[in-house]
């Protein structure tokens, strides 16, 4: 691969995926120039919150590993320099890594405007240039070309094939179809409710709508704005939502799914 302006590959470990509210815990960047050498950046960094469980497994990153590690703010500055003008590169980097990078920056008292360089994300090259539908599902897993595409029956026939292969590779050995479920955990744990309404952060559920988005917790809101909860009751929500809102009123507050799994 030949380049004509320098280019900083990027990848960040991160306690969640809310890019307006989790903390990176390690950042790792190869900056390559035309001449192809090569030079690294890789820290941990103290996040200041708990890493989750479920976050630390996928990781491989501990509350203990970076105990000791820099906040992000003691670094942003080296970040920055090692940067530079160059263009950036790296795998989802546009929907989470620079977004999140820059709140993080922005949180430190440094603009970081990465929009101003030039990105090369590679997933978006992936998904544009591969197909990930049930037929190209059904070629990888099942090794077929998948005929009559869009019939509800062929359709229907190759999903349930697509399933069998499935347990069979992810299974570990067992046969049972119950061995898929365990990949739904990550997605549905950052949820409250199937509508996606209130989300976990810090072993607190923030609402995703109304005045309070994003800013305040439930028990916050419970305390400094019941009348939100009496809103919330009067509208058309989901009957999960409006259970959750009299709780709250009442001074009923639900445990967080991390926190429960930390005390079994």
């Amino acid at each position: 691969m030949k380049i004509a302006k320098p280019l900083v590959v990027l990848d960040l470990e991160t306690t969640g995926t809310w890019i307006e509210k989790d903390k990176i815990v390690e950042i790792a960047m190869i900056r390559i120039s035309p001449g192809g050498e090569r030079e690294v950046f890789h820290r941990r960094i103290n996040p200041g919150m708990p890493i989750p469980p479920v976050v630390a497994a996928l990781i491989g990153i501990t509350n203990e590993d970076v105990k000791d590690a820099p906040f992000f703010r003691e670094i942003a500055p080296e970040i920055v320099s090692f940067i530079g003008e160059a263009n950036l590169g790296g795998f989802n980097i546009e929907r989470f890594d620079l977004p999140l990078l820059e709140r993080e920056m922005f949180e430190a008292g440094i603009k970081f405007e990465w929009q101003k360089h030039g990105i090369y994300d590679s997933q978006k090259v992936y998904h544009l240039n591969e197909k990930r539908d049930l037929t190209a599902a059904y070629r990888f897993y099942c090794q077929k070309d998948l005929e009559n595409a869009h019939s509800a029956l062929a359709d229907a026939q190759a999903t349930l094939e697509i399933l069998d292969a499935q347990v069979c590779k992810y299974g570990e050995g067992r046969e049972e179809l119950e061995t898929l479920a365990d990949f739904n955990y990550r997605t549905l744990a950052e949820f409250y409710d199937a509508e996606r309404k209130f989300r976990w952060w810090n072993g607190e559920l923030y609402p995703m709508f109304g005045k309070h988005a994003k800013r305040l917790n439930l028990r916050e809101i419970a305390r400094k704005d019941p009348e939100y909860l009496q809103w919330i009751l009067a509208k058309d929500f989901s009957e999960s939502v409006k259970e959750l809102a009299e709780n709250a009123l009442r001074g009923q507050f639900p445990s967080c799914p991390a926190a429960e799994s930390r005390e079994a």
